[in-house]
């Protein structure tokens, strides 16, 4: 029986360190993604300031549900992992208790025999009616095992009454986490709620000036175009160049290096959210509409630093009516491309380290200082998803 206890004792205290661990990361993305929550209000309470509803701004509250979402499957999931722990430490507790009593019970026989014998038969008696030496030895070391069995009986007794108050103790406990996420919950469902009636809300106001929203995205496409066919011209040239001679050993390995730090990748900048999805999307207010993108947009709060994603070499640097510079950074057969940059610090032929500032991305002081990232990755001629590529934040 006291075996049992002990196997399930360290199965216990294993399942107990795995569930912790669990929780701990649950916690830590919850706080994260709460910090990105309270990034993504102050980019709202900036676009709050002006007169006039705008496509980003939707698309920043678009991203704030979404996060809202997250922190709400968060607490479930912690809800879940507390509840399985309370059903194995009641299991626990019940096997420890009944275990108890066993233990009790036996030691209480054990007390009852010992007092019976010594009063029937003293243990010096018993000793000394040996009928040698050899038999008095074997007698005296039976009884202080017999004295050690009762001692240990009786240690095992007190380590499981504190095991079991312990348990207890942690059981408790994950009752009141479980209240507290339970009303944590709710809240964040309120604010849920609330958020997506202000988006609704905003949608329906924006959606008044279609004519306007359709110019936008018909300026947005006429830029992708050009870049597009930049980036075609650009391949073509290089297709042309390695007829001619091969990737030096170099460009091949950074190319290899940067194909396996697929989804590693840092950020090309330090903090933002992406507010356009690469490939079809449907749009934010238009029905019936969607874009094609050929990258993603990263929207950031004042004025924000450009970094290249890794290193390589600087193939181009263009000037776009609507775009402000955009910047082609090659990385053995890939290419990173930097959209709405100002204040250049790069130049065409230049090699630059991940991480290495190349600019900064236009700030737009009448639209609440938002600065919008075009970003897009490519393989040669194949347009990829760049969210891909890059680290989870």
């Amino acid at each position: 029986m006291k075996y049992l206890v002990l196997i399930f004792s360290l199965f216990l205290i294993l399942s107990k360190c795995l569930n912790g661990q669990t929780k701990a990361e649950l916690e830590a993305k919850r706080r994260a993604t709460l910090e990105e929550i309270t990034y993504v209000d102050n980019m709202l309470k900036s676009t709050a300031k002006q007169k006039e509803e705008s496509l980003n701004a939707i698309k920043i509250i678009g991203n704030k549900l979404s996060l809202r979402e997250t922190v709400i499957r968060g607490m479930r999931d912690e809800i879940s992992l507390m509840t399985e722990r309370i059903d194995l430490n009641t299991i626990a507790i019940n096997m420890m208790e009944s275990d108890l009593v066993g233990l009790k019970n036996d030691y209480a026989r054990a007390v009852l025999n010992s007092y019976k014998s010594q009063k029937e038969n003293p243990e010096l008696v018993y000793i000394l009616s040996a009928k040698d030496f050899n038999q008095g030895y074997k007698r005296l070391k039976y009884l202080q095992q017999i004295t050690k069995f009762r001692r240990r009986e009786s240690e095992t007794i007190i380590e499981l009454k504190e095991q079991i108050q312990s348990t207890k103790d942690r059981l408790q406990n994950d009752l009141n986490r479980i209240s507290d996420l339970k009303s944590k919950e709710e809240q964040q469902k309120s604010l849920l709620q609330s958020e997506q009636s202000k988006k609704q809300g905003m949608v329906q106001t924006l959606s008044k000036k279609e004519r306007q929203l359709q110019k936008e995205l018909e300026e947005k496409k006429r830029i992708a175009d050009k870049i597009e066919k930049e980036i075609s011209r650009i391949i073509e040239e290089e297709r042309r160049k390695a007829i001619k001679s091969e990737n030096t050993p170099e460009q091949k390995l950074i190319g290899e290096n940067f194909e396996e730090n697929k989804g590693r990748l840092p950020w090309p900048v330090e903090k933002g959210i992406i507010t356009s999805q690469f490939g079809l999307q449907k749009h934010a207010v238009l029905k019936y509409v969607t874009e094609n993108n050929i990258g993603i947009e990263i929207t950031s709060f004042g004025k924000t630093a450009v970094r290249s994603i890794f290193k390589g070499e600087v193939t181009r640097v263009l000037s776009i009516n609507g775009a402000n510079m955009t910047v082609i950074i090659r990385h053995g057969k890939y290419l990173s491309v930097y959209e709405n940059i100002v204040d250049l610090k790069v130049k065409i032929g230049d090699k630059v380290e991940t991480k290495q500032e190349i600019g900064n991305v236009f700030c737009e002081t009448g639209n609440g200082n938002k600065s919008i990232l075009k970003f897009m990755i490519f393989e040669e001629r194949e347009k990829l998803d760049p969210e891909s590529w890059i680290s989870k934040n």
